[in-house]
């Protein structure tokens, strides 16, 4: 039997359409401190990369590594928990109508701040893409708290009024 698992191993065959690469991509497949602990590193090095990505930002030429660094750290938090779910639930998770908006609106920042900095070669809309990944993936992060996103628009709501 695989560990952490109740499927016994080599008990079908892995071809196209039978389901065996899903197997590969179910989060159970891996046991459940290896995800935590996988989970916990992506996340980690997701946040070191903002933090030298911000500090970078003060250096000659800082903004293009402020922006690739940025970039990479949220890709880097948000494939951590691929590791707790699995990446086929992520993405199903991600592309749900509650975070779909967010989805699209933080992955098209994070292609939007590369191309800003490396093609365009504009560095203030570097970092306004920067800026509006970080609220996109607040706003997508908040989604899997209950009432979160409620609450926040209650509070935006009352400071407004």
């Amino acid at each position: 039997y695989d560990r952490g698992t109740r499927r016994q191993r080599g008990s079908r065959a892995h071809g196209a359409g039978d389901g065996g690469s899903d197997e590969v991509l179910d989060a159970s497949t891996l046991s459940y401190s290896t995800r935590v602990k996988w989970f916990v590193i992506c996340f980690a090095s997701g946040i070191l990369c903002s933090i030298l990505g911000t500090a970078l930002l003060f250096l000659p030429n800082g903004t293009k590594l402020f922006a690739v660094f940025y970039t990479l750290g949220n890709l880097a938090a948000l494939s951590s928990t691929c590791f707790l779910m699995g990446p086929l639930k992520q993405l199903k998770r991600m592309f749900e109508p509650t975070r779909l908006i967010a989805t699209c609106v933080m992955l098209l920042c994070l292609i939007l701040t590369l191309c800003a900095v490396f093609w365009w070669g504009k560095k203030g809309l570097a970092i306004i893409f920067c800026i509006l990944q970080f609220l996109a993936m607040t706003w997508y992060s908040i989604s899997y708290i209950p009432f979160a996103r409620d609450a926040v628009m209650k509070v935006f709501t009352s400071c407004l009024s």
